[in-house]
């Protein structure tokens, strides 16, 4: 009499073990799979890496989202008998975690970085990411992540360090890294730079002033910013201003006394706004640094690094520019240049999405890379791109995916994707910060050494900025299979075959990473992007702390488990769409989880005889089938083989469906209660208890990639071998 399987399952009772048990057999590894006799080393090669975590405190539940499709195509694939790697890892996320330290620091010592120095307070960076990263490690695990821990890194690491600095050199050495003033976003409250996905944009309703600028009329919400203002520009085919021409010069009236103003003509007015006219502050505006840059106009600093206004703005210089603007606008009504005030006006304001901070554009000496500059591309395997070819890594990042190379799942976002491409900046990669990767430039005097190691004369000292954190993260596919060094895993395991990751980032993390694995490697970093979408509550709100729905998938999983959980976030998810997620929702899974326990405790009571008797199926090979029994196991084996179809075309979704509806409606609703009679005649019997088990072993295994707790479980109970592991086990079909 074999063990009977328990009345119930808890997955409280199960899941951290079954974890254990798949560590310690070290499958998640795909060379141990080969060194077992799972797979063959030639086997077709499935690889992905899992978009590391910001080492900035817990995963929310898009965290969860992703480690669950991840999870299910990993294992997936690896009982198809692929060579299955997935790379797990975290990111550094310098601002994010540098000022989440930088908080608490004051709140618990009232000091700030500088207070400590440089080195000591890195420490403090580098003790509260390790206990950050430990934390995520676990969450990881209790969602059933098999990924490769034996391979895990980190973006800061020293093997990432390393990459990070030989990519630096190698692009600064070809001039695809160069340093210039330029406008970029800065942020007074953290005094750094901050790139363009670290803003956030607020809604805000401020006044919008009507001001006299000789006889033209021009209307600013930021009047405080004018003090420099001596260009007015206007489109060049607004009638109403035909008579002043490109160039032209008057004498004006203005904040600090009468000026020399130029008119200038350019493409970029919008006639509609205001008057159709306009006054610019090249230093504090990127649209107003670009006019500037097409005319060769002087910009002039109006706000210093700190929000104050400079010696230029006369009385109010040495005054925060919050506190300025109301003296500011009665100064000009004073002076009759305030002609009107719009109440009713509503702009977007730029914020750091780290630190809160209004982010006041300034124009500052930086690092860049060149997006726009030609580099010829050397041992190319991109399909579109030949070995040779000049090309500009904007043009590299545009081509590859208008021609198929890389493949955007849902294809809708590629639109998207291309239009941020076409209006792509050069990349601002330099930072104020103090934890991060730091450039690998040095200075002595007028002298500028770029290279991998530090100068060994005495003298030198380094940039002390630090790189943008997308620089070392673009290069996660390739940097974490050991590039620089031509190891077997980059052979082996690049380009990998599919990124999975939120659709939020993919202009600011995909496009960066087949910007870089391109230029650096002359290879695609994947084939596939599939993005997934927002996780939101009950109601269809985007989660959040002032609304207080936020969700940790730890309370979900000590709740419901593992697989309830994942299951849920599955299920009706279509690809790039949002999902709405409820305790409701969780609980039917948990249901069909019961239901499928239900099921297999059943027919192991009923094929009992029959597994101690043939010793398992491997064995069964002198049972006669009957031919509706044949149609049955054929029927079972169509409804996988879609469901292995739509996860191999990423509708997870369907797939789950089709395996529900079966599962519950088809086998368990009418299969199994036309069995019943059978199974009590003797005849019949043994066709019948093969049979039901056949499907129930085709059903765990299929249902594996979503479930693989319960799935795991009771496939112990079904296949009792201690190394026979259910997720070794082969996946039938093509």
């Amino acid at each position: 009499m074999s063990q009977e399987l328990p009345k119930q399952y808890n997955p409280k009772e199960h899941e951290d073990a079954v974890y254990k048990k798949w560590e310690q057999s070290g499958y998640f590894n795909p060379d141990k799979m080969i060194e077992r006799g799972f797979i063959n080393k030639d086997n077709p090669v499935f690889s992905i890496v899992l978009p590391p975590p910001n080492v900035t405190g817990t995963l929310h539940i898009g965290h969860a989202l992703g480690l669950t499709i991840e999870d299910t195509l990993v294992r997936f694939w690896r009982m198809k008998g692929y060579r299955t790697l997935w790379l797990p890892g975290t990111d550094h996320a310098a601002i994010a975690t540098q000022t989440k330290v930088e908080k608490e620091l004051y709140e618990k010592e009232k000091k700030t970085r500088h207070d400590l120095g440089r080195d000591e307070f890195i420490k403090r960076v580098e003790e509260f990411a390790q206990q950050s990263h430990d934390t995520i490690v676990n969450q990881v695990k209790k969602m059933g992540a098999s990924v490769d821990w034996s391979r895990e890194a980190y973006t800061l690491d020293q093997q990432r360090s390393k990459a990070v600095r030989h990519a630096f050199k190698k692009m600064y050495d070809e001039g695809l890294i160069y340093q210039a003033d330029r406008i970029v976003n800065w942020d007074p409250k953290m005094q750094t730079t901050i790139s363009d996905d670290e803003i956030e944009w607020q809604e805000e309703k401020t006044p919008l002033y009507y001001l006299k600028f000789g006889p033209f009329t021009i209307a600013t919400a930021r009047p405080e910013t004018k003090f420099a203002d001596k260009y007015v520009v206007m489109h060049p085919n607004d009638k109403r201003y035909d008579q002043y021409k490109h160039n032209d010069s008057f004498e004006v009236e203005w904040l600090g006394g009468t000026i020399t103003a130029t008119v200038i003509k350019d493409d970029c007015i919008d006639m509609e706004f205001g008057t159709g006219v306009m006054t610019i502050t090249p230093w504090h505006d990127a649209t107003d640094f670009d006019i500037a840059t097409r005319h060769n106009l002087e910009p002039v600093q109006v706000i210093d690094e700190n929000g104050v206004l400079l010696p230029i703005a006369g009385e109010f210089a040495g005054i925060n520019i919050q506190d300025a603007r109301p003296k500011i606008v009665e100064h000009l009504k004073q002076k009759g240049l305030l002609e009107k005030i719009d109440e009713s006006y509503t702009h977007r304001i730029a914020t750091n999405s780290r630190g809160g901070g209004v982010i006041e554009p300034q124009i500052k000496k930086q690092w860049w890379v060149n997006v726009n500059k030609p580099f010829t591309l050397q041992n190319s395997t991109i399909p579109s791109i030949q070995s040779g070819e000049s090309i500009t890594l904007k043009e590299l990042m545009r081509r590859v995916v208008k021609n198929g190379d890389v493949k955007i799942i849902p294809e809708r976002f590629e639109k998207n994707y291309f239009y941020w491409i076409d209006n792509l900046r050069d990349w601002n990669i330099s930072r104020q910060l103090w934890y991060g990767h730091r450039i690998p430039v040095w200075y002595k005097g007028n002298e500028v050494y770029c290279g991998e190691q530090a100068p060994q004369e005495p003298g030198w000292e380094q940039d002390p900025d630090t790189l943008d954190t997308w620089f070392s993260s673009g290069t996660w596919t390739f940097t974490t299979l050991g590039w620089p060094d031509n190891t077997e895993d980059l052979q082996t395991y690049h380009p990998t075959h599919t990124l999975e990751t939120g659709y939020d980032i993919l202009f600011f993390w995909v496009a960066r990473m087949i910007l870089m694995s391109g230029y650096l490697t002359g290879s695609l970093p994947f084939k596939n992007v599939y993005l997934h979408g927002l996780v939101r509550d009950a109601k269809g709100r985007k989660m959040s702390k002032s609304l207080g729905n936020i969700i940790d998938p730890l309370d979900l999983i000590e709740q419901y488990g593992t697989d309830a959980t994942r299951l849920a976030l599955i299920g009706g998810n279509a690809a790039g769409g949002d999902i709405a997620l409820s305790d409701d929702k969780i609980k039917g899974y948990k249901h069909y989880i019961n239901k499928m326990w239900n099921i297999t405790r059943f027919v192991l009571m009923q094929t009992d005889d029959f597994r101690q008797n043939q010793q398992g199926m491997a064995e069964a090979t002198t049972v006669r089938i009957s031919t509706h029994d044949v149609e049955l196991i054929s029927e079972a084996a169509q409804v996988i083989e879609q469901a292995s179809r739509d996860i191999e075309m990423y509708r997870f979704h369907l797939a789950l469906e089709k395996l529900y509806q079966y599962t519950w409606h088809r086998f368990a609703d009418v299969i199994l209660e036309e069995s019943k009679p059978a199974l009590q005649q003797e005849e019949q019997k043994e066709s019948k208890q093969y049979t039901l088990l056949d499907i129930l072993t085709q059903l765990l295994k299929a249902h594996h990639p979503f479930m693989p707790f319960a799935t795991e479980v009771m496939w112990g109970y079904v296949a009792p071998n201690e190394k026979n592991l259910l997720m070794t086990q082969v996946l039938q079909g093509k």
